[in-house]
């Protein structure tokens, strides 16, 4: 925040202190500025709109002064160079203030958009690969052959020496049997846990020998050991667990915003503190076809191969990993992340038209990629977009729109989206469970309760969606529920900088249904809206500001906590 700060105001200092020389280099000897490009019948004409000679992107419809340096506004007449459409969305800007802004743009082109999704998640062993070797019968163990985990065995290995009474009575009577008779006796043997091979060797076994072998069933590692020589173990006691480290499988949980970019084969770099400055590349392996009801997110699986280096396997069982996925989309119209502004519930761009004059534009977006972002409408390949200098030129904007004519503001006001039809009993009830809902997320995030929100985030998806079922298909409100549909299903509350920027689409979004409803439904009147003005960087891409609703006041940000707690003004209807 103070990075940002300080940015904004070396660019007022820059500018105070270029204006002058501008302003005085442009003053007729006589004390009178003259405009340029003006002659004596200019002075007859009613002015377009009134400017700062020293800042030009503070612009009026009325006399006045300037809001950043106190000067006097100058009329701009039709026909003066810098005179522009009266557009509220155009913005104006002379060469020399392009060049102090250093306003870059940028062409929207057709390109493959590409993303990097960094997981996290921790490297098992195989579970196909996996056995639990447990006490047929009961009985005593009295050697132990291999006695610490972490022991490598082979298939067939003897484990230990393991004395039973009714299992060395079940190999008498095998040795005593024939035909039919001996099947029997074997086939109850192999249930109380003899091998084949074991069976087929017990005629030659000496009759003071009074223990049998307990074999490893498969190769692999010992990872869990609970008996020892000695012990007495019942039937069904577990005696060790194997699991094959030969290869490992790192799972992560991708939400549904992630599964249009995700399939099998996809490249994926993993990493491991246990191996610093290491990259195991391998493959998306598998993908689950069920979504966690809870998470709304599903496992995605790796197989990372694990030799054996120097006698050893080169990674530890069960270490904590991340992964970075390669993701790849095909070619999309795409722009820039830093050229899309975050306004409410909208998004949108300023496209360069003409010399020195910018449109601000609503856009609809797509997927996001590491640089750039998908353009779905608003936007044609080609047309240049602002990247640096945006901000300044959206915060002209907003000026420009709050002296909008009368008429033109009634006109909005007017509009058909305006006239919804009343909503019933019902509906006012899922309405207020929306705006209930985003109060307490926000009043948990204002108190750093990360504990508090995670409690309540898994609730918002389906509330939202109990709203949309009850407005039904066909009612004009679903209009204003178009910014919720694209909710992430999955809050993000690792920590209170993720849980803020998932609350962050979910509050433009419950703003703009707010602002509908109290201008419609009486009984929502008395909800508050609030704003941040300097939430540039609370968390990573969020807007220079940000708003969320309060049932009443004072003021207590979100964004921020105890950080800034107090920070915010209020929104007026």
């Amino acid at each position: 925040m103070k990075t940002s700060t300080t940015a904004a105001l070396a660019v007022v200092a820059t500018l105070a202190l270029a204006g002058p020389a501008i302003w005085f280099a442009a003053k007729a000897p006589g004390g009178t500025a003259p405009i340029a490009g003006t002659n004596s019948t200019t002075t007859s004409q009613t002015p377009l709109f009134y400017q700062s000679a020293m800042h030009p992107w503070i612009r009026s419809d009325r006399p006045g002064r300037c809001t950043i340096c106190g000067m006097e506004l100058t009329p701009i007449y039709a026909g003066q160079p810098g005179a522009t459409n009266p557009d509220v969305n155009v913005v104006p800007l002379a060469e020399a203030s392009r060049r102090i802004l250093n306003v870059q743009t940028t062409e929207a082109a057709v390109r493959p958009l590409s993303k990097s999704l960094r997981v996290a998640g921790v490297l098992e062993d195989d579970a196909t690969r996996h056995r639990y070797l447990s006490a047929y019968v009961p009985g005593r163990i009295d050697t132990l052959y291999t006695s610490y985990v972490g022991a490598e065995i082979e298939a067939g290995q003897p484990l230990a020496e393991f004395y039973s009474p009714q299992l060395l009575q079940a190999e008498r009577e095998y040795r005593s049997l024939t035909g039919d008779l001996r099947a029997a006796a074997a086939l109850r043997l192999r249930q109380m846990g003899l091998s084949t091979e074991q069976i087929g060797a017990l005629p030659d076994k000496r009759g003071d020998q009074l223990t049998s072998q307990i074999l490893a069933p498969m190769s692999g590692t010992v990872v869990v050991q609970t008996v020892f020589a000695g012990q007495y173990v019942q039937a069904g006691d577990k005696l060790f667990e194997l699991a094959d480290l030969a290869t490992l499988w790192f799972q992560f949980r991708a939400y549904e915003a992630d599964l249009p970019w995700l399939s099998t084969g996809l490249r994926v770099d993993v990493t491991t503190p246990a191996r610093p400055g290491e990259i195991f590349t391998s493959q998306i392996a598998f993908i689950d076809p069920s979504v966690d009801d809870a998470t709304r997110s599903t496992l995605v699986r790796v197989e990372v191969p694990n030799p054996r280096v120097d006698g050893r396997r080169r990674l530890q069982h069960r270490v904590s990993a991340e992964g970075i996925v390669r993701l790849a989309a095909s070619e999309v119209l795409t722009v820039p992340r830093a050229a899309v502004l975050t306004a409410g519930p909208e998004s949108v761009v300023f496209v360069e038209h003409g010399e020195g004059a910018y449109i601000r534009r609503t856009v609809q977006i797509g997927r996001r990629g590491d640089t750039h972002v998908e353009i779905r409408q608003g936007l044609q390949a080609g047309e240049r977009v602002v990247t640096h200098g945006n901000l300044l030129l959206d915060g002209q904007a907003e000026l420009n729109r709050s002296f909008e004519p009368a008429a033109e503001m009634a006109e909005t006001t007017n509009a058909p989206t305006s006239r919804r039809p009343a909503l019933s009993s019902d509906q006012r009830r899922a309405a207020q469970s929306v705006l209930d809902l985003a109060a307490e997320l926000a009043t948990a995030l204002s108190a750093d309760d990360l504990g508090a929100f995670r409690l309540r985030a898994g609730r918002a998806v389906p509330i939202v969606a109990a709203f949309q079922t009850a407005l039904g298909e066909t009612n004009a409100w679903q209009a204003v529920l178009e910014p919720l549909r694209s909710l992430p299903a999955e809050p993000g509350t690792a920590d209170l900088k993720t849980a803020r920027q998932w609350f962050h689409p979910l509050s433009q979004g419950v703003v703009a249904l707010t602002q509908a409803l109290r201008r419609q439904e009486p009984g929502f009147a008395a909800w508050t809206i609030y704003r941040c003005p300097m939430t540039t960087n609370v968390f990573p891409g969020a807007p220079s500001k940000s708003d969320w609703i309060q049932a009443r006041g004072p003021v207590r940000n979100p964004f921020f906590g105890a950080e800034m707690l107090e920070c915010g003004v209020e929104v007026k209807p």
